[in-house]
C-alpha cells in the first residue's frame, strides 16, 4: 500500500496534522498502535485526569461549604469507584468516537498497527488488526512522526508489581488505596495525588528538589504548596530521595527514604512514580532513516518541523519540550501546511502551561526567574486575590496574578496565575503576549465585574500604581528621583 502522507501516531498532534492535510487535498493515512485515536492525552492523560480531578474538586467544595459556610450535608459522601471509572471511560469513549467519525468523513485511512521504519519511505506494520494491508508494508511520500512520549520508570523502581504505578496505572483507578506514596512533586504527581487524596487515600509526596513543581515560579507555587500540605496532612517531604522499592510479605510496597525530614523505611498500599516522561524515539527504526535524535531522545527539527530526512517531519513530544498537547496540535498543523506548500513555521512566542491542581497554576511567556538568568531587566506587578471581590465571594483568596513587563517599552513579556480557574484565565495573557501588547492594552480593556478575570487587568494597574482595591503606588525611577 502507498500513501502520500502517513502520520505515525494518532494523538492530538497526529490527528490534527492528518485532518488538516486531508482538508488540503492530500491522501492521508494514520498508523496508530492503539485501537482508538486520541493518544496519551485522550486515552491515558489530559482528559481522564481532568475528569477525575473534577470529582476531587467537587468533594473539596463540599468540605469547604461545611467548614466555612455553615452548609451541612451530613456524613461524607459514599464513593462508588466503579461508577467513577465508568463515567471517566465514557468521556474517553465519546471523544474517541468523535475522532473516528471525523477521520471517516475526511477519508483519512486508519491502520491499527505498530509502525517501524524500514527506510525513509517505508513502514513495517505489525499487529493483528484487519486494517493492516497484505504484505504488512506501507510506502509513503512523506511521514509526520507523532509517536509522543511515555512515563519514565527507573529500572530500580520497576519491580514487576502492579502496585507500583506510573500515571497510566494511576488513571485506571483500580481501587482507592488506604495509603499512597507519590514519588515526584511535578504536575503529574500533584494532580494524581490530589485525585487520590480527594477520594480518601492517605497520600504522601516525596520530591528530590527543594520545592514542589521545580522550575515553576515560586510565587505561584507557594499558595499551592500550602494547600497541598493541608490536603495530605503535612506529608510532603522535599530534598528527599527514594532509595529503593520492594514488595513486602504483606503485599504492600516497602520504600526506603533518604532525606532531612524522612529517613528509613515505610510501607504503602500503592506507589505512584511520576518523575517525568521520555519521547518515543527508540525501537521504531529511526536509525534506518536520516533523522537525527539528540542525547535526550528528541528528534532534531527546524521551525517547519522538518527533520534531517527530507521525507520525515516531527511534531509533539518527540520534537522537544515542552511536552504539551496544545503545542503538538499547533506543530501538527504547521507540518501539514508545509507539506502542501504553504509558507508556515512554528514561531509562537507564548505557549501556556497549566497544572490542574487545586488551586490551579498557570503561566505563559517569560518568567521572573528566566529574566534573571538572562540578565534581562524586567518589572513585576502582582495583584493578590484577597483584593478581588469574586475571590472573596468564592472563599478562594489564596490566589494571585502576576505580570512580567519590559519597563522601557511597557510590553507584557510573561504572566503567571495561581488560583481557582487559572487555566482558563491564562488564555487572555497568552493572546496579549503573542500580539505584543503593552500593559495599557490590558488595563484599558473593560473586564466584567465581579470576575476573576479582572485580576488580569488589576495586575496591570499595579504596574502603573493605579489599582483601585489595593494601595501600592508605582515606584519612581532613579532618574525621576534625581530630577
Amino acid at each position: 500500500m502507498h500513501t502520500q502522507l502517513v502520520v505515525l501516531g494518532g494523538g492530538p498532534g497526529g490527528y490534527a496534522a492528518a485532518f488538516l492535510a486531508a482538508d488540503e487535498g492530500l491522501e492521508v493515512t494514520i498508523v496508530e498502535a492503539e485501537p482508538r485515536l486520541g493518544g496519551t492525552c485522550l486515552l491515558r492523560g489530559c482528559i481522564p485526569s481532568k475528569a477525575l480531578l473534577h470529582v476531587a474538586r467537587v468533594l473539596s467544595e463540599v468540605d469547604e461549604l461545611q467548614t466555612d459556610w455553615g452548609v451541612t450535608f451530613g456524613s461524607r459522601p459514599k464513593i462508588d469507584v466503579d461508577a467513577i471509572r465508568k463515567r471517566k471511560d465514557q468521556v474517553i469513549t465519546t471523544l474517541t468516537g468523535g475522532l473516528a467519525g471525523l477521520a471517516k468523513r475526511r477519508n483519512v485511512r486508519l491502520i491499527r498497527a505498530r509502525g517501524t521504519f524500514v527506510d525513509s519511505t517505508t513502514l513495517q506494520l505489525d499487529g493483528d488488526d484487519a486494517s493492516i494491508p497484505e504484505g504488512r508494508r506501507l510506502t509513503f511520500d512523506h511521514c509526520i512522526l507523532a509517536t509522543g512520549s511515555v512515563p519514565a520508570m527507573p529500572t530500580a523502581f520497576d519491580i514487576g508489581s502492579e502496585k507500583v504505578m506510573d500515571s497510566t496505572g494511576a488513571l485506571n483507578l483500580a481501587d482507592i488505596p488506604e495509603t499512597l506514596l507519590v514519588v515526584g512533586g511535578g504536575y503529574i504527581g500533584l494532580e494524581m495525588g490530589t485525585v487520590y487524596a480527594g477520594l480518601g487515600s492517605k497520600v504522601t509526596v516525596v520530591e528530590l528538589a527543594e520545592g514542589l513543581l521545580p522550575g515553576a515560579d515560586r510565587d505561584l507555587v507557594k499558595p499551592l504548596a500550602k494547600r497541598i500540605e493541608k490536603l495530605v496532612d503535612g506529608r510532603v517531604y522535599l530534598n528527599t530521595k527514594v532509595g529503593s522499592l520492594s514488595e513486602a510479605d504483606d503485599g504492600r510496597i516497602e520504600v526506603t527514604f533518604e532525606g532531612p525530614g524522612k529517613f528509613g523505611h515505610e510501607r504503602f498500599d500503592r506507589v505512584l512514580v511520576s518523575i517525568g516522561r521520555r519521547p518515543v524515539t527508540r525501537g521504531i527504526g529511526l536509525e534506518k532513516t536520516k533523522v537525527v535524535v539528540n542525547a535526550r531522545g528528541f528528534v532534531e527539527c527546524d521551525a517547519q518541523q522538518r527533520t534531517a530526512d527530507p521525507h520525515i517531519l516531527a511534531i509533539g513530544d518527540v520534537a522537544g519540550d515542552p511536552m504539551l498537547a496544545h503545542k503538538a496540535t499547533h506543530e501538527g498543523r504547521i507540518a501539514a501546511e508545509v507539506l502542501v506548500g504553504k509558507n508556515a513555521a512554528f514561531d509562537k512566542i507564548a505557549i501556556p502551561a497549566v497544572v490542574f491542581t487545586d488551586p490551579e497554576v498557570a503561566w505563559v511567556g517569560l518568567t521572573e526567574a528566566e529574566a534573571k538568568q538572562q540578565g534581562r531587566k524586567v518589572e513585576v506587578s502582582t495583584y493578590p486575590w484577597a483584593a478581588s471581590g469574586r475571590a472573596q465571594a468564592l472563599g478562594r483568596t489564596e490566589g494571585l496574578t502576576k505580570w512580567v513587563v519590559d519597563p522601557a517599552s511597557q510590553r507584557v513579556l510573561g504572566c503567571g496565575i495561581v488560583g481557582s480557574g487559572a487555566g482558563e484565565l491564562i488564555a487572555e495573557a497568552a493572546l496579549a503576549i503573542e500580539m505584543g501588547c503593552e500593559v495599557t492594552d490590558i488595563t484599558e480593556t473593560v473586564h466584567a465585574h465581579p470576575t476573576l478575570s479582572e485580576t488580569v487587568m488589576n495586575a496591570g494597574e499595579v504596574f502603573f500604581g493605579t489599582a483601585t482595591e489595593i494601595y501600592k503606588p508605582k515606584k519612581q525611577s532613579s532618574e525621576a528621583t534625581a530630577s
